[in-house]
C-alpha cells in the first residue's frame, strides 16, 4: 500500500502571533529527529540535542514552526516524491511532481500552511520545487547562512534559503535567518538573458516578464553551459556517496531505490575526472565574474519545461537550469510568472556572490510588472 500523502513530517501545534515557519527535515530541532526523509534515518534517529544554528534568528522572532517538512529522501532528487512519508500534493495540480528535493516546503507556502518555509539548496532543491509549485525560492550565496545542525548532502554546494508564496514572505525569510536583512534597491538593471533549449510557452512567459519590467535586456551566448551543469552534477553526486554512501550497505531495502542509484553515481569516480570537474568549476568562478562586470543580473528559466506528471518527475534531471548558479556559488531567485502553458513558467534571476538583497529587490519589480 502506498504511503499517505503529506506536506509534513512531523507537526506542531502552536499559539502565539509570529510567522509561521515550516522546516524542512534535514534541519535539527531540539528535542526532535531529524530524519532527511529516509526511513532508515529514521529508524536510527534520536531527538536532536539542540536547534540547527539557522534557527536562532526564527527562534528569537518568534517564529511559529509549524512542522519539518517532507522531501526527497536524503534531499537527494528532484521530484518530490518520497515512498516512506508520501509525495506533496501539488496545488496547482495534484497530477503533477511538487519538485524536489524541497517538496514539502514548497507545498506548505503554496497551500497557506506557512507563511516561510526554509529548504535547502544544492543543485536546485529550492528553485526546482518552487517552480513546480507556483512560489517564490531563493538560493543564497554559498557560505552565507550556517550549515550547522543541517544533514550535508554535498558540502561545497549546500545553501539554506528561504520559501514563500511571494518576494515579501522571501524577505521575511531571509529576516529570520539573517537578522537585520532588508531588501536593497534594484534601480536601473542590466539583464543578461540566457536561452537553453525550452518549450516555446516557458520561454515566451520569461521574455514577457523581463520586457514588463522595462530592464536594460542583453542576449548572451554561453556554450559552455551544458559543460557547466555536467560538471556541477558531477562534484555533486561525488560528494553526495562521500557523505551518504556508507548509509547503503546497511540499508536493508530503507533507502529508495532511485536514491541508491544516485548514490552509487559519485561511486568509485576516477581522481582525475573529479580534478577536470573541479578546474571546470574555477573556470565557471572566473567566467562568471566576468559575466557580473558586464551584467547586473543574469536571467534564465529555473525550468525549461512545465512540471510533469508524477511517475515522469526525472524529466527535471533534463530541465533544470540550476546547477550553474551551486557551482559557482551564486545566489539565485526563483519567481513564478504567467504562462499559456497548463501552469505559471518560472523566471531565474542569478546575481553575483552576496547579491541577495538586490536579487530580491529585483523580485519585487518583476511582480509588480505582473500585476
Amino acid at each position: 500500500m502506498p504511503p499517505t500523502v503529506s506536506t509534513f513530517i512531523t507537526r506542531f501545534d502552536t499559539a502565539g502571533t509570529g510567522l509561521r515557519l515550516a522546516v524542512k527535515d534535514l534541519i535539527d530541532m531540539a528535542g526532535v529527529p531529524t530524519t532527511a526523509g529516509c526511513r532508515l534515518v529514521a529508524d536510527e534517529a534520536a531527538s536532536a540535542p539542540a536547534d540547527a544554528a539557522c534557527l536562532a534568528g526564527a527562534r528569537a522572532a518568534g517564529a511559529r514552526i509549524v512542522g519539518k517538512t517532507n522531501l526527497h529522501e536524503l534531499a537527494l532528487g528532484v521530484t518530490g516524491e518520497n515512498p516512506w512519508f508520501g509525495t506533496p500534493v501539488n496545488p496547482l495540480d495534484p497530477t503533477r511532481v511538487p519538485g524536489g528535493s524541497s517538496s514539502g516546503s514548497a507545498v506548505a507556502v503554496a497551500s497557506g500552511e506557512a507563511d516561510v518555509a526554509y529548504g535547502s539548496d544544492t543543485g536546485g532543491s529550492v528553485r526546482i520545487p518552487s517552480a513546480c509549485c507556483g512560489t517564490a525560492g531563493l538560493k543564497t550565496t554559498h557560505g552565507r547562512i550556517s550549515l550547522q545542525g543541517v544533514w550535508p548532502l554535498a558540502p561545497s554546494f549546500d545553501t539554506i534559503g528561504p520559501m514563500a508564496s511571494s518576494v515579501a514572505g522571501l524577505e521575511a525569510g531571509m529576516a529570520l535567518l539573517e537578522p537585520g536583512f532588508t531588501a536593497g534597491s534594484a534601480g536601473p538593471l542590466r539583464v543578461g538573458r540566457l536561452r537553453p533549449q525550452a518549450d516555446p510557452a516557458v520561454d515566451a512567459a520569461v521574455d514577457f516578464a523581463l520586457r514588463a519590467t522595462e530592464w536594460e535586456l542583453e542576449e548572451l551566448g554561453l556554450p559552455e553551459w551544458d559543460a557547466v551543469t555536467a560538471a556541477a552534477g558531477l562534484l555533486l553526486v561525488v560528494e553526495a556517496w562521500a557523505t551518504d554512501g556508507a548509509l547503503v550497505d546497511r540499508a536493508g531495502g530503507r533507502i529508495g531505490a532511485d536514491v541508491v542509484g544516485r548514490l552509487r553515481l559519485g561511486q568509485g569516480v576516477e581522481e582525475a575526472v573529479v580534478a577536470r570537474a573541479w578546474e571546470a568549476r574555477g573556470r565557471w568562478k572566473g567566467r562568471l565574474e566576468d559575466l557580473f562586470r558586464r551584467v547586473d543580473l543574469l536571467a534564465v528559466p529555473t525550468l525549461t519545461v512545465f512540471p510533469p506528471p508524477l511517475g515522469r518527475g526525472e524529466e527535471l534531471l533534463m530541465a533544470r537550469c540550476t546547477l550553474p548558479a551551486n557551482l559557482g556559488g551564486v545566489p539565485a531567485l526563483s519567481l513564478p510568472v504567467p504562462s499559456s502553458g497548463p501552469v505559471p513558467a518560472s523566471l531565474q534571476l542569478v546575481g553575483p556572490w552576496w547579491s541577495e538583497e538586490r536579487l530580491l529587490a529585483a523580485g519585487y519589480v518583476v511582480e509588480a510588472a505582473m500585476g
